[in-house]
């Protein structure tokens, strides 16, 4: 009896474009979704982080020639093998950002008098300037559902951090990486509009 997960794994190292959607994109998407809300990654959209699992797997290796998807030896389910994959890579990345230097909390200030959170190394948002803007415009502009909402949240409903990470659905570690995006690209599009405005 053949094991279904070989003709899959030939499919994926071939580079079948069907297989691959049908299998990453669809089957295995509330596997990636889970991961990516509960665990650290630098990926601002759950595609995102699949397509850095699935470089992560078909990219040959330096060293070998061979990727990691060669090396499954079918000892498990591709799906769990898989899942193991995806939390040892989001291991590593928060182990690599836990050893990164340290800077001690402060409040800073950009040159446009931006508060800027040393801690987590992300903009703060200027509450005066968002209320006095039209904030829900620019939040409509924000290509991400995600971060919109975390924006609308946590500064105009003014809940706390914690509140606003319960809320989505996140752990703390997971809700400041998204925090900082969501701020980034909140920014982004204010400045955007700011220009097209003057």
């Amino acid at each position: 009896m053949s094991n279904p997960d070989h003709a899959i794994v030939q499919a994926l190292l071939r580079h079948d474009d069907s297989v691959t959607r049908e299998f990453f994109y669809r089957k295995c998407y509330p596997l990636f979704k889970s991961v990516y809300d509960n665990y650290h990654t630098d990926c601002s959209s759950c595609v995102e982080f699949i397509n850095e699992i699935y470089i992560l797997l078909l990219t040959p290796s330096r060293s070998t020639g061979k990727c990691k998807l060669e090396g499954f030896q079918f000892q498990s389910t591709l799906f769990t093998w898989l899942k193991t994959v995806c939390l040892f890579h989001c291991y590593k990345k928060y182990e690599v950002r836990k050893r990164a230097p340290q800077m001690p909390i402060s409040e800073n200030f950009d040159d446009e008098g931006v508060r800027f959170d040393a801690q987590h190394g992300s903009i703060d948002l200027d509450q005066s300037a968002l209320h006095g803007l039209d904030a829900e415009t620019i939040l409509r502009l924000m290509p991400n559902r995600r971060y919109s909402t975390l924006i609308r949240l946590r500064y105009l409903e003014g809940h706390t951090n914690e509140e606003t990470a319960q809320m989505l659905g996140m752990n703390l570690n997971t809700f400041y990486n998204k925090h900082k995006l969501a701020k980034e690209q909140f920014k982004r599009i204010l400045r955007m509009e700011e220009s097209y405005n003057d």
